[in-house]
């Protein structure tokens, strides 16, 4: 009973099996899919030999900013790449002498928060608020930043630490 079992088995295989042709060339090499040579419709692709010639030529290489561009494209990633433009390239973004007193902190939802060195470069930045946005969006893109906040440097705290004295602290140090 169970060698019929298994002939049984063994016929089902073989009636379902497609029928294989031998491997040479492309295919011998383990090559496998979309790489032996065949389009996505199926269709055998032509393949190109021999010398390409003087002009160009898919084999040719590529730049490596024309293939990250179309990774990008491809991708979706126009948004977050040009979010990190702001961060990486502030200094080309908003100029050298804005960017020798400031930098970006955060940008979340086309608001960027910026911190100056000192309240009188924030106060300037404010006040060239409208022509950092138009720099902004001309190298990086439009709606990628619709809003800054600008904010001074922050005081140091002294709530927090080791050495920290519960209540009012020393009333006669700053009196």
């Amino acid at each position: 009973m169970a060698r019929a079992v298994l002939d049984a088995a063994r016929a089902r295989r073989e009636t379902n099996r497609a029928p294989q042709r031998r491997r040479t060339g492309a295919d011998a090499d383990g090559v496998t899919g979309d790489d032996r040579g065949v389009g996505r419709d199926g269709q055998p692709r032509r393949r190109l030999r021999g010398y390409s010639g003087p002009g160009p030529d898919p084999r040719d290489p590529q730049l490596l900013g024309t293939v990250l561009a179309r990774l990008v494209k491809a991708r979706g990633w126009q948004q977050p790449t040009a979010e990190a433009t702001v961060f990486g390239a502030w200094e080309k973004v908003v100029g050298p002498d804005v960017a020798k007193h400031s930098r970006p902190i955060k940008l979340e939802n086309g608001e960027l928060t910026v911190e100056a060195e000192s309240t009188a470069w924030a106060t300037q930045l404010r006040l060239l608020a409208g022509s950092l946005l138009k720099r902004i969006a001309g190298e990086v893109g439009h709606n990628v930043v619709r809003k800054l906040h600008i904010h001074g440097p922050t005081a140091p705290s002294w709530s927090r630490g080791p050495r920290r004295v519960r209540g009012r602290g020393p009333r006669d140090t700053y009196g």
